[in-house]
């Protein structure tokens, strides 16, 4: 693949509003995860999760996950220079799940119980094809659109298939990214499957009992290279590679060698030309289920070898944030390049001894990288590796 430029980051997170609070959240290894109160969590095991703070995202007429969404696309959009008549062109693709679902889910809930309850305006954007067609819109973006729905992979398959429409000369640029607001039937759902810990996640921990739940959005502006050049635009990085694979395997279980994974991470560093060895650091899917971290370190293992490759998750501080992840991990990754600083795992007190690798705990580690990854595992084995070079 040709080299594609990152020139636009922007991000809505449990810190807030802004890349700027999201890098110092996690680069100073806070963890964002609280009790609830977005929902009623009365009688379940698991009664928190990492909340975006109220006010964030402007007005109410839209869902929450709309609202989100839009603030984090326009300052990707902003960030990268990105005017009015250079959008005409640009293509949209947005990773989502859950949709609007949250609004939907409070009108059904009212009406379950006899409460007389009008349909909210926001209802309208309960499918999450809804996201593209708000953003779009509403800031002008008249390329290709699209809505990517690959469970957890989402966001991070939207920043691949929008790379591939930029490198093989489709479109000047894309504005891709992912977006999932906190629901109640993904809250009940994770519960129901006792995948939930009842404290804070603690990935790759010896101990550990299994994930949290997040929300936010999280965009990037991918430019071709000449063109950013060109423009005088600042570049965070280079979109070197990807890959996307499919286990087949079970619904909700990954491969439990992780075939998928394994082929996901080596079609990157293929499409990048790269060898293993080169790449510095990981930032893992680590969800913190004692099935998933294992399987990942395992499969990482086969890539990349014990011991040298520096790894780390980001969802010990936020959560996972469903359809948003991989975009806001990806982001994560392209800030860990640029400022030379590792984010940490929060909360990893005794490394698992299955798991043979530096997993960064509890504190932000320097390091200057030159390659790295990005991993987004969904469930159905829906894998997304994406590969990034700092900028020259």
């Amino acid at each position: 693949m040709r080299p594609v430029a990152v020139t636009g980051l922007g991000v809505v997170s449990p810190f807030g509003a802004g890349v700027k609070a999201y890098w110092e959240g996690i680069s100073g290894g806070v963890c964002a995860i609280r009790p609830i109160t977005l929902i009623d969590t009365e009688g379940f095991r698991c009664r928190i999760a990492a909340e975006v703070p109220d006010g964030v995202g402007g007005s109410t007429r839209r869902s929450r996950a709309d609202r989100l969404a839009l603030a984090a696309a326009r300052e990707a959009l902003d960030d990268a220079g990105i005017g009015r008549p250079d959008r005409t062109e640009a293509a949209l693709i947005v990773g989502a799940v859950g949709g609007g679902m949250l609004e939907a889910e409070a009108w059904y809930w009212q009406r379950a119980r006899g409460v007389p309850a009008p349909l909210p305006r926001a209802l309208a954007s309960s499918f999450p094809s809804a996201h593209a067609d708000v953003i779009g819109s509403v800031l002008g973006l008249g390329g290709p659109r699209e809505t990517v729905v690959t469970a957890c992979s989402s966001g991070a398959a939207s920043l691949a298939m929008a790379a591939d429409l930029v490198a093989d000369g489709v479109v000047p640029l894309a504005l891709a990214g992912g977006v999932d607001a906190l629901t109640r039937i993904c809250f009940m759902g994770f519960n129901a499957l006792k995948l939930l810990d009842p404290a804070p996640c603690r990935p790759f921990d010896r101990d550990r009992r299994g994930m949290s739940i997040g929300e936010g959005a999280a965009f990037m502006v991918l430019e071709d290279v000449v063109r950013a050049r060109a423009r005088a635009a600042p570049v965070y990085a280079e979109l070197a590679g990807h890959g996307m694979t499919s286990d087949a395997f079970h619904v909700t279980s990954p491969h439990p060698k992780g075939e998928g994974m394994v082929r996901a991470m080596r079609a990157a560093l293929r499409e990048a030309r790269v060898a293993a060895s080169a790449v510095g650091y990981a930032n893992a899917h680590g969800t913190a289920t004692p099935q998933n971290d294992r399987i990942e370190a395992l499969a990482m293992r086969e890539v990349f070898g014990e011991g040298r490759l520096l790894v780390s998750s980001t969802k010990s501080m936020i959560g996972h944030t469903m359809a948003a992840a991989g975009t806001l991990e990806a982001v994560a990754t392209v800030l860990t390049l640029v400022n030379e600083v590792i984010p940490p795992t929060a909360r990893l007190e005794t490394p698992d001894p299955e798991i043979p690798f530096d997993c960064v705990p509890r504190v932000a580690r320097e390091a200057a990288v030159e390659l790295a990854i990005s991993n987004s595992f969904g469930f159905g084995g829906q894998n997304v590796t994406l590969l990034f070079r700092r900028a020259a």
